[in-house]
């Protein structure tokens, strides 16, 4: 059964930084690829940040220079250190091996940017 638990998010000033991490377990992490998915409210799930099993990276466009997934195959971890943070970045963030649907389920985390 698939696990995957969020942390780290909280509130923060625009132009802050947050690093969320998630744990996994159920699968294969180590050759699964990795999201960062968020939800705003009224808002659809959107890909944020991607690892693939290698460590190749991929970002939205939003996020591109501000945030970086990074994941350690030893601690079944994936992490997103997201600086300069912006009030449009406020949403419920989620972590996902990218097969799974749906996306944007479970417990998340929250991340409020705002002063």
């Amino acid at each position: 059964q698939v696990q995957l638990v969020e942390s780290g998010g909280g509130l923060a000033q625009p132009g802050g930084s947050l690093r969320l991490s998630c744990a996994a377990s159920g699968f294969i992490f180590s050759t699964a690829a990795m999201g960062w998915y968020r939800q705003a409210p009224g808002k659809e799930c959107e890909l944020v940040a991607a690892i693939s099993d290698a460590g190749r990276e991929n970002y939205a466009d939003f996020v591109k220079g501000r945030f970086t997934v990074s994941r350690d195959n030893a601690k079944n971890t994936v992490t997103l250190q997201m600086n300069n943070l912006k009030p449009e970045d406020t949403a419920r963030y989620y972590c996902d091996p990218t097969w799974r649907r749906p996306r944007c389920q479970g417990q998340g985390t929250q991340v409020t940017v705002s002063s």
